[in-house]
């Protein structure tokens, strides 16, 4: 018996995804429980083996063209339906109520968050040249990012990451699966030496501090030329916000 075909009777039964570590255990427990010897072969399965049968299942099933896939998002595998029968399907289990559509703000957050990770809110502050709070509370509330730990700075603030339901949201496998953004990576985010609140969680740099040098690659009118920052009326007062980067060959804006 082959382990693909294994991992795809588990799968399939399973009623949430399972990730590679998930499958080995599972196969570990049948050789622990199950007197026949073909179980007990797969009872010590390399993580490296288990992963080389999942991406071939799953390369067969989309070479099948069938009405499913097997898909790895934020790190886990499962069988889902094709785009092309969600008519289908909508009408069998009804519409469901999606969650309110992300903002360009938080959209705008969440990326930096991503490609920069782990970030203080002074940090993204001074990216994107606003305040965060509002959209900072709406992404944690969401599920989409998570305190990951403090800064080595004055006042220990909090520092944010992305977590699975991010992945699992954009359809991800990793972080890796990322688009490219080589830009927005080399903006540099300068830590500030002291903070205005006491409070880490609150921590905030003060205006002076927070300087945005634009990357020399990238940069619409050459490395020698430094853009100038448009003033305009943030979501939450009239801060300035920061200039607009080139990725690629069209302007960005990074606020």
């Amino acid at each position: 018996m082959e382990l693909k075909f294994i991992l795809e009777a588990v799968l399939f039964s399973a009623q949430k995804p399972l990730s590679p570590a998930e499958l080995r255990d599972v196969l570990a427990d049948a050789a622990e429980q199950a007197e026949d010897e073909t179980a007990k072969a797969f009872k010590k399965v390399r993580l490296d083996d288990l992963n080389a049968a999942l991406e071939q299942l799953a390369r067969e099933h989309n070479d099948a063209k069938r009405s499913y896939r097997l898909v790895c998002v934020a790190g886990s595998w499962q069988f889902v339906s094709q785009p092309d029968y969600a008519p289908w399907l909508k009408a069998l289990v009804g519409e469901k109520m999606r969650p309110a559509r992300l903002s360009q703000p938080a959209l705008e957050t969440l990326a930096i968050i991503a490609y920069r990770q782990p970030l203080t809110r002074a940090e993204i502050e001074q990216i994107r040249g606003v305040s965060v709070d509002g959209v900072m509370q709406t992404l944690l509330e969401r599920g989409l990012i998570e305190q990951v730990g403090r800064a080595e700075v004055v006042g220990h603030p909090m520092t944010y990451g992305t977590t699975p339901l991010f992945l699992e949201y954009f359809g991800l496998r990793n972080l890796a699966g990322l688009p490219a953004a080589d830009e927005l990576r080399r903006i540099p985010a300068q830590k500030p030496e002291s903070l205005l609140t006491v409070e880490p969680g609150l921590a905030t740099a003060p205006p002076e501090q927070l300087t945005l040098d634009a990357a020399k690659d990238g940069i619409a009118g050459g490395p020698e030329q430094k853009p100038q920052a448009e003033s305009r009326k943030s979501e939450t007062g009239g801060q300035k916000t920061a200039p607009d980067v080139a990725l690629g060959d069209e302007a960005v804006r990074t606020s």
